[in-house]
């Protein structure tokens, strides 16, 4: 069973919450079943075997030992000292240097904690526990690199699957995994808020009690106002709360947030599985919501194709420039380890068969590995849309009936009178407002606010 969530030991005059069993008063629904994915203890269980008792059972009536002093190596060599972290955790540095660090060191932080759970990540780990506590330096040196510790709440997760089991500490917990529908992005939220504390030294996030932080995750918004974050770059700023996003599809990844402004020129951009996902849901498109996709990315700037570049490369294209199921499957292999066959991992390329008989050019793969809800965090979000929506008008859109868009979003009758207003009334072609909804997509909930 998973452990409860339980407060970080953050000093500010803040005891301990009583409030252990709070997650069942909180939420009125009755808990699920336990998540369907197979925890990291029980892969190494499965694969090491159980602890085997080399004595044979002591006879009825015999004399017991004289108890033996405790073997402090507990079963390892003797350089056993040589293998801990003996620089202590993260967060006792933090409290080392007066609660926060300086923007050019909290990069170098973020950017090692990031490399470490977008390996994870592309593994199909997710570790569901990320907090300073679980980062311990190598050595008492400054400059000492991170090593990430805790795996006991990790999981092992397929691409495309959900977990719904409420672990980790309350701080740092992400809204979804309060509302039992999460995966990766969880990760990522904790980064956002130990992103937070190294940067400002207060927690996003805070009450006294479980419920009272739950509440704050789920209803409040960071504060960007008060002292320090006059004095903090429009980029720092920019990068934390976009990995504080509360909606999961607008966070960026683990990969995307390296190859962010703030932290250029320090990171090394690694394969992302998102990537995959995305260019997986892209080939089950429509041609018009392909067309309509390949007009948004011609409205991105250098900058925002720089994590774009970097996932193109690593496929390495063959010498047309273009990439197949043999570049995805081969990049993906070349990181394969024991986790990745666990997490089925490689069960993503099923759904890419499409690829097997064609080939995609740079321009094609930016349209299919761009995420659309990313680029609707954007704060010039509005300007790309218009300008891809002027390509758009050239190249891609056509006439098309209200049935036939409704087709297109996969929805029913019901919902013909809410979609006239996206079909321009004097010549039947996709409005500007049809075009930002088509590409962002309608749910069921959506369609009954719009009508």
């Amino acid at each position: 069973m998973p452990r409860l969530l339980s407060t970080s030991p953050l000093p500010a005059g803040v005891p301990p919450s009583p409030a252990r069993a709070t997650p069942r008063r909180f939420f009125r629904r009755a808990f699920p079943p336990p998540s369907p994915a197979k925890h990291i203890q029980a892969f190494l269980l499965k694969r090491h075997g159980a602890p085997k008792t080399t004595e044979a059972p002591l006879p009825e009536g015999a004399p017991l030992e004289e108890d033996k002093p405790l073997d402090k190596s507990f079963g390892y060599s003797k350089n056993f000292g040589a293998r801990l972290c003996e620089g202590g955790e993260l967060l006792d540095r933090i409290l080392s240097r007066g609660g926060r660090y300086s923007e050019e060191d909290a990069k170098v932080i973020v950017v090692q904690i990031l490399s470490v759970v977008a390996f994870c990540h592309l593994q199909g780990v997710v570790h569901r526990d990320l907090k300073p506590e679980n980062f311990l330096f190598t050595t008492k040196d400054e400059n000492a690199p991170l090593k990430a510790i805790d795996f006991g709440l990790s999981d092992f997760i397929r691409p495309d699957e959900r977990l719904n089991d409420i672990v980790g500490s309350a701080y740092y917990v992400a809204p979804e995994v309060l509302h039992r529908s999460y995966s990766m992005e969880a990760d990522v939220w904790s980064i956002g808020v130990i992103t937070y504390i190294l940067l400002c030294g207060c927690r996003p996030f805070w009450a006294r009690t479980e419920s009272g932080i739950f509440r704050a995750v789920l209803k409040t918004a960071p504060n960007f106002e008060d002292t320090p974050w006059h004095s903090i770059s429009p980029e720092a700023k920019d990068f934390v709360k976009r990995l504080l996003n509360k909606d999961l599809r607008k966070r960026m990844s683990a990969s995307q947030a390296l190859s962010h402004p703030w932290l250029r020129g320090q990171e090394v951009i690694p394969l992302d599985i998102l990537m995959y996902k995305l260019v997986k849901a892209y080939l089950r498109y429509s041609p018009l919501k392909r067309a309509a996709l390949k007009a948004l990315v011609k409205a991105l700037s250098e900058e925002e194709l720089v994590y774009l570049k970097a996932q193109f490369k690593l496929l390495e294209p063959d010498k047309d420039g273009r990439v197949s199921i043999e570049n995805f499957k081969s990049a993906l292999m070349t990181h394969q380890t024991e986790a990745m066959k666990e997490s089925k991992v490689l069960d993503i390329l099923n759904g890419m068969n499409q690829l097997a008989f064609r080939k995609m050019d740079f321009e094609e793969f930016c349209a299919a590995a761009t995420s659309v809800y990313q680029l609707e965090a954007l704060d010039h979000w509005d300007e790309i849309a218009r300008s891809a929506y002027e390509s758009f008008e050239h190249e891609g859109n056509r006439v098309i009936s209200v049935e036939e868009l409704a087709r297109e979003l996969n929805l029913g009758p019901n919902v013909y009178t809410a979609l006239h207003d996206w079909i321009r009334h004097t010549d039947g072609k996709l409005s500007f407002l049809g075009f930002a909804k088509f590409l962002h997509g309608v749910t069921l909930r959506s369609n009954m606010r719009t009508r």
